[in-house]
C-alpha cells in the first residue's frame, strides 16, 4: 500500500514518520531526497545554479540551503522555479526507491509539500499530521530558533492548512501530547494494514 505524509512546517511530521517507522512501514522521506537530488555534482544541483545562479553555492562547490531559502520563501515566482527543478528529480527518486519494496509493505511517502504537488491522488491514503498554526509558529521559535517573521512567512508559502485536509484520507492531530500522538499514529497504522488483508 502507498500512503502519502503530509504536513505543514511544524507539524511533527518527521515524529509521525518515526512512529510509523518503528511499526513497520517503510518510509521514503521527501526531505532526505530533495537534498540528494542537488547534491554537488549532480545534474539537479547545475540546474539550480543554471536558474538562480553560482551566488546560491557555498565556496566549496554546495548548495547553500540559507541563501537559496531567503530567495524562494519569500518569492512565489522563484519558488515555483525552484520546485520545477527539484519536484520531478524528487519523484523520480520515490519511484527508484518504492520499486525495490515488497508487495506487502507500507510504504508511507513523507512528502512535505504534497498539497502543493497535485499528486495526492496517487496514493492509496493521505495521512495529514495538523496543528493550529500559532502553535506551529510557537515550535519553530522555541525549537529551530527562527523570527517570527521567518515563521510567518514559511506558513504562507505552503498550502493552507484546508487544502491540506482536503487531501486527507486520515488527520493526526498534533496539537496534544507525544503519548496522544503515538497513539494516534498507532490508529491510524492498524486501519491502513488492516486495509490490506
Amino acid at each position: 500500500m502507498r500512503v502519502g505524509l503530509t504536513g505543514g512546517v511544524a507539524s511533527g511530521k518527521s515524529s509521525v514518520a518515526d512512529i510509523l517507522r518503528e511499526l513497520g512501514a517503510t518510509i521514503i522521506d521527501g526531505d532526505v531526497l530533495a537534498r540528494e537530488v542537488v547534491e554537488k555534482g549532480t545534474p539537479g544541483l547545475e540546474r539550480v545554479v543554471a536558474a538562480f545562479g553560482a551566488e546560491i553555492l557555498t565556496p566549496d562547490g554546495d548548495l547553500d540551503r540559507p541563501r537559496l531559502g531567503q530567495l524562494v520563501f519569500n518569492d512565489p515566482e522563484q519558488r515555483r522555479r525552484l520546485e520545477a527543478i527539484v519536484h520531478p528529480l524528487v519523484f523520480e527518486r520515490y519511484a527508484e526507491l518504492e520499486s525495490a519494496t515488497g508487495p506487502d509493505d507500507l510504504v508511507v511517502h513523507d512528502i512535505p509539500l504534497l498539497a502543493e504537488s497535485g499528486r495526492a491522488d496517487g496514493f492509496d491514503a493521505v495521512i495529514v499530521v495538523d496543528g493550529p498554526d500559532d502553535l506551529r509558529i510557537e515550535r519553530m521559535l522555541r525549537d529551530r530558533g527562527w523570527t517570527r517573521e521567518d515563521a510567518e512567512s514559511r506558513i504562507a508559502s505552503q498550502a493552507t492548512r484546508e487544502q491540506r485536509l482536503a487531501i486527507a484520507t486520515h488527520v493526526i492531530d498534533n496539537a496534544g501530547s507525544r503519548e496522544q500522538l503515538r497513539e494516534r499514529v498507532e490508529q491510524v497504522f492498524a486501519e491502513l494494514t488492516s486495509d490490506r488483508g
